[in-house]
C-alpha cells in the first residue's frame, strides 16, 4: 500500500532553512509572553522577554542569508516573517506599554498609546524606510527602545507625553536615524556605541528598571550620540 505514496525528500538543508523561519517566528512567541509579563505590569519581565525578541532579530538575518534560506524556500517570505514579528515587538507591546504603564498623564495615555500603534504600523509599510547607505528614514518605530527609556529614565508625565508626541511625528519626518550595524559611517564607533548600550540595558533590567544615576546617564548620552550621528546624515545631501 504505502508503495503508491509520493516519496517526500527533504534535505538536511531545507529542514534547516526552514528552522531559521521557526527561530525567526519564537520573537512573535516573545511578544506573546511580553505582553502577558505587561498585562501583570511586570515591566521588569516584559522588556526581558523584549530583549529576547530583539537578540533573534539581530542575528536571523545572518543564518537566513548563510543558509540561503529564500532560495531553498520561496513559499515563504522572510521579509514578511520579519515584519510581521517586528511590528508585534518594536511597536503593538510597547504601545500598550506606553498606553497603560502610568508614566503619561492619565488623559493622554491611550490616545497616544493608539498613535504608536497606528504610527508604526504605516512605517513597517513604507518602501522606503531605508536609505541606499542603510539609514532610515524617519523615527525607524523603534518604541520598544523609547518605552524603555521612559520607564528608566522616569521623566515627568508630561514630558514623557510630549517624547512620545514627537517621535509619532518624526516617524514622517525629513531626518535620518542611523542603523548602528550597517551604515558604514563611523561603523565601528557605533558598534562599541551599541555594545556598551547593550550592557547597560541588560544592566537596567536586572536593576528593575532603576539603575545607578551613572548607568541611566551613560544610557542617555549613547541615544543623544545616535541621534546626532542620524541628523549629520540629515545635513548631507
Amino acid at each position: 500500500m504505502d508503495s503508491h505514496l509520493p516519496k517526500i525528500d527533504i534535505s538536511s538543508r531545507t529542514l534547516a532553512a526552514f528552522a531559521v523561519h521557526v527561530f525567526t517566528a519564537c520573537g512573535a512567541g516573545c511578544a506573546l509572553l511580553a505582553l502577558t509579563a505587561a498585562a501583570r505590569a511586570d515591566w521588569t519581565q516584559m522588556f526581558l522577554w523584549l530583549g529576547v525578541a530583539l537578540i533573534v532579530d539581530g542575528i536571523d538575518g545572518t543564518f537566513a542569508r548563510g543558509l540561503r534560506v529564500g532560495e531553498l524556500l520561496p513559499r515563504w517570505s522572510g521579509d514578511v516573517l520579519d515584519f510581521v514579528v517586528d511590528y508585534a515587538t518594536y511597536v503593538f507591546v510597547p504601545a500598550y506599554a506606553i498606553a497603560v504603564g502610568g508614566i503619561l498623564p492619565a488623559s493622554l495615555a491611550l490616545p497616544l498609546g493608539l498613535i504608536v500603534a497606528v504610527t508604526g504600523a504605516i512605517y513597517f509599510a513604507d518602501r522606503r524606510m531605508k536609505t541606499p547607505d542603510s539609514y532610515f528614514r524617519g523615527f525607524p518605530a523603534l518604541w520598544n527602545i523609547a518605552a524603555f527609556y521612559l520607564f528608566v529614565l522616569k521623566p515627568a508625565p508630561w514630558l514623557a507625553a510630549l517624547a512620545v508626541f514627537v517621535l509619532a511625528v518624526a516617524t514622517f519626518a525629513p531626518i535620518y536615524f542611523v542603523h548602528p550595524v550597517r551604515v558604514p559611517r563611523w561603523r565601528i564607533v557605533n558598534l562599541v556605541a551599541l555594545v556598551l548600550w547593550a550592557a547597560l540595558a541588560i544592566f537596567a533590567v536586572t536593576q528593575h528598571l532603576d539603575p545607578p544615576v551613572w548607568a541611566a546617564a551613560l544610557l542617555a548620552a549613547i541615544a543623544v550620540y545616535f541621534v546626532i550621528v542620524g541628523l549629520l546624515r540629515s545635513r548631507a545631501p
